[in-house]
């Protein structure tokens, strides 16, 4: 779902809930009234009255209190994590169908309290009933809205992230098998495009890229679609989208740029390194100065070595798409293993420097990675381990220091773990 449509449903749901609230209190007494008159609560009209007014009035004043504290708790969380994480929380279907649940019960409450409110007509017996099962519904929508404000605590924020990471890295990545050979890409570099297609509007960010739809178009135009813009990119005016070379003839712009799911924010589908970006953005915060606490950074980096160790168990040469006679026809660029680890370690290495348990935890993800990753990605993991070194032996002078710094520990500063060699 597009950041657009996610956005729209913040306020589309709820407005669904008030419309059907507001039908059902016009039409629902006045049809119980007609067909089964007889059907009449035990509850007195002034009785009914009293408990409908409490209901809306009580209603309203929570539905106020309630989002109140949730926005603002968000908007801490913003500070504390990071905005990009927190706008998902924000647009959670939760918020939307129990702010639409509050209006609803507040709505329909006043309609059967407007229905009483007149002589010689006693208390409809569904009307009562569905108040009660609004009523009851709110209160399991705020106990649930409880729970899941609670999310916003470091250890389910991070879980969430990874677990969302996790779930792109199974569906996108298939699994490593060093025997197995992708499609050879074509040598693209030596030629002249014959057609350029580039971007026109503000700037968006890419979500997703159709491949079927560009293959197809590839095929039919016999040429090869070179994709310029990366999922995670941000598009702006003339941004190059995609360079086809080759072709036959002129391929429709409008249907190369419809294959190119746009939105203002980045989003996890089809995107780890979105996932791996948030994580490091929780780590760098905590390791601010205005903030200080290196043990989030720590917790932070379980994430992060619990997603490399899945990626560098998985095939990453994606990017190169053949028709069904196995000619290549569309290659799109895709983070490597490299640039995942650029990522991952990069600012946190930086920001992180002069933290001993940072260190000790960063060393300790090093050896599980050199010990867990298929031979072919360890060179890396080793550049990256003396890089580690290196910035230990810079930024701690003393020779104590240094060796404390040097232990892998994958608390930070809990249970020193003997070197290995890899």
């Amino acid at each position: 779902m597009s950041i657009e449509r996610s956005r729209e449903s913040v306020w589309l749901v709820p407005s669904i809930y008030a419309a059907c609230a507001i039908f059902a209190a016009l039409t629902l007494p006045h049809l119980e009234s007609r067909l089964v008159p007889h059907l009449g609560s035990d509850i007195s009209v002034p009785a009914a009255m009293a408990m409908y007014s409490a209901i809306a009035s009580g209603m309203i004043a929570l539905t106020g209190i309630v989002f109140s504290l949730t926005f603002v708790m968000m908007q801490f969380s913003a500070t504390a994590y990071s905005p990009r994480l927190v706008v998902w929380l924000a647009r959670d279907p939760l918020i939307s169908h129990a702010l639409g649940v509050f209006i609803a019960t507040f709505l329909y409450a006043l309609g059967a309290l407007a229905w009483i409110d007149r002589a010689d007509v006693s208390v409809p017996f569904v009307s009562s009933m569905t108040v009660v099962g609004l009523l009851l519904t709110s209160i399991a929508f705020f106990v649930a809205l409880l729970h899941r404000i609670a999310r916003l605590q470091v250890n389910r924020m991070l879980t969430f992230t990874g677990k969302r990471g996790r779930a792109v890295i199974d569906a996108l990545y298939p699994p490593f098998d060093p025997a197995m050979t992708t499609a050879n890409k074509p040598d693209l570099a030596k030629k002249a495009p014959s057609q350029i297609c580039s971007y026109r509007g503000h700037p968006l960010a890419v979500q997703r890229i159709d491949t079927d739809a560009l293959l197809y178009m590839a095929r039919e135009s016999g040429g090869v679609m070179e994709v310029q813009a990366a999922i995670g990119d941000t598009l702006i005016e003339s941004t190059p989208l995609v360079h086809v070379y080759d072709s036959r003839r002129f391929v429709d712009e409008q249907l190369i740029r419809g294959a190119f799911e746009l939105g203002e924010e980045r989003t996890f589908d089809e995107d780890p390194k979105y996932a791996l970006r948030l994580l490091v953005d929780i780590a760098v915060r905590a390791l601010s100065p205005g903030v200080n606490d290196p043990t989030t950074a720590v917790q932070a980096l379980d994430q992060i070595a619990d997603l490399l160790v899945r990626l560098s168990r998985r095939r990453l040469e994606l990017g190169t798409y053949a028709d069904a006679q196995g000619q290549v026809r569309v290659v799109i660029p895709f983070p490597t293993w490299d640039d995942f680890l650029s990522l991952a370690f990069n600012e946190i290495c930086d920001y992180g420097a002069t933290s001993v348990q940072v260190m000790r935890r960063m060393n300790a993800l090093l050896n599980d990675l050199l010990a867990a990753a298929p031979v072919e990605r360890r060179e890396t993991l080793r550049r990256w381990k003396l890089r580690l070194y290196a910035s230990i032996k810079k930024h701690f002078e003393d020779p104590d220091d240094q060796q404390r710094a040097l232990i892998a520990d994958r608390q930070g500063l809990g249970v020193s773990r003997r070197q290995s060699v890899a």
